[in-house]
């Protein structure tokens, strides 16, 4: 699964669930997120986000918990540095990728609650990734 957490710009929420489907991804959650059916989501999903299951959660920490709870392994996503890189870890098959807010990340009550966080290895110059492009790389990894 990929878990969402406040995306707010659309076109980052229609490419993750588009490449979400692509990879294979079983399904997004989303918490705070912007609306799934603004035009600018529609377009960058080119029709993924009403094929790919989406589940909406009025509470993203509660259905959080209860994926943990149901097997699942969060993984946090971050661009720190003392996270683990995420080509080192071992996953196992009940895995849920969490993607941040496109400027602050994920929130201190998600980050708590996470397995683990990871980061995705950078050389160049910049400090993080656009959050679909991130949600894209960590989706790569989860179905390798």
């Amino acid at each position: 699964l990929v878990i969402l957490e406040n995306l707010q710009d659309p076109a980052n929420l229609g490419a993750t669930a588009r490449t979400a489907e692509a990879l294979g991804i079983d399904g997004a959650v989303l918490g705070g997120c912007c609306d799934i059916y603004n035009p600018k989501a529609q377009r960058a999903s080119m029709g993924s986000l009403l094929r790919l299951p989406v589940y909406i959660s009025d509470d993203l920490t509660r259905t959080a918990a209860e994926l943990k709870a149901n097997g699942f392994e969060l993984l946090a996503t971050t661009p720190d540095s003392s996270a683990c890189s995420l080509t080192e870890i071992r996953l196992g098959e009940k895995v849920a990728c969490v993607i941040g807010n496109e400027g602050n990340g994920l929130t201190q009550r998600m980050l708590a609650l996470c397995d683990r966080a990871v980061t995705i290895p950078m050389k160049g110059r910049a400090e993080s990734l656009n959050a679909s492009a991130a949600a894209a790389i960590v989706m790569w990894e989860l179905m390798r």
